[in-house]
């Protein structure tokens, strides 16, 4: 009897233990849905944080870099020194370029000596494709000896000169309505005549340096000098001519020697005439 209780416990003890354990689990996950399923309120200030490096991914330099305005006047130029294989064929590529980017050569001087050859030239380029072409050139030369490249800010100077021309065409008008209605001896209007004189020499002045200053806003110069090595061949102390050289100079000496003959006749023309004159005068005379 003992021993069927033990059996009949034993078997109770074990079915407990085990609703035990089944609904230890059924609870478990009701408890890490229930955590899934629960909703949780943001504030939208703290919406979205970046680290420091997906900052630095998304920086933009645009952002912050400021551009240069353009109602600056900005007066460039530069100057630069090119070692080339052959200074004909380069000229002739510069040329080409300038044509693309709408500049023109302004100057040209050619050099040649024992050791290299050497062409200089300026080139007026628009303000607009300076770098472009600076860049092109670059692609073109086989060696780059220096490059000077300068900046002039003339916008004061430009918005001064407006000003003041601004300024002194009103005064103009308003002299030149004194002269109109106000003056009425002739001591006023000479002297009027003769503000108006002066102000109009300073406004021809002020126009034709603001014309200066946008052209040269308008066009940068550059000036380049591209040079080509050669062989050094010693200079000869004496010249000595050739059969060729000495033919030629034959032909070219009796030539001239024709072209002063016949120069010579066509010059005394009138005295041949008088001598022919005579001669047949004189040997009618003999006959008669």
């Amino acid at each position: 009897m003992k021993t069927n209780r033990l059996k009949f416990t034993s078997k109770i003890s074990w079915i407990l233990l085990l609703f035990v354990m089944i609904y230890s689990c059924n609870g478990g996950a009701n408890y890490s849905e229930q955590l899934k399923m629960a909703e949780v309120d943001l504030d939208e200030s703290f919406e979205s944080v970046e680290t420091e490096e997906e900052a630095i991914a998304t920086f933009k330099p645009d952002a912050t870099i400021t551009k240069t305005p353009s109602e600056l006047k900005i007066i460039k130029s530069a100057s630069a020194r090119y070692k080339v294989k052959d200074v004909k064929i380069a000229t002739e590529q510069i040329r080409a370029i300038a044509l693309q980017y709408d500049a023109y050569i302004s100057d040209l001087r050619y050099e040649n000596n024992l050791y290299q050859k050497e062409n200089r030239f300026t080139i007026k380029v628009p303000q607009e494709h300076f770098d472009l072409i600076m860049d092109s050139i670059g692609k073109v030369v086989e060696f780059v000896e220096y490059e000077n490249i300068t900046t002039k800010d003339v916008t004061a100077e430009y918005i001064d000169l407006q000003g003041r021309l601004a300024t002194k065409m009103e005064v103009k008008k308003r002299y030149e309505e004194i002269l109109r209605r106000n003056a009425k001896t002739v001591e006023d209007i000479l002297n009027t005549e003769e503000k108006l004189r002066v102000l109009q020499e300073e406004i021809e002045s002020a126009q034709g340096r603001l014309k200066y200053l946008t052209n040269r806003v308008a066009y940068s110069t550059l000036q380049i000098d591209l040079y080509e090595t050669v062989e050094y061949k010693e200079e000869p102390t004496s010249y000595k001519k050739t059969f060729g050289d000495k033919t030629k100079e034959g032909l070219s000496f009796g030539w001239n020697m024709i072209e002063t003959v016949v120069l010579f006749f066509i010059h005394i023309w009138p005295l041949i005439l008088l001598g022919l004159i005579l001669v047949f005068l004189i040997r009618r005379w003999i006959k008669k």
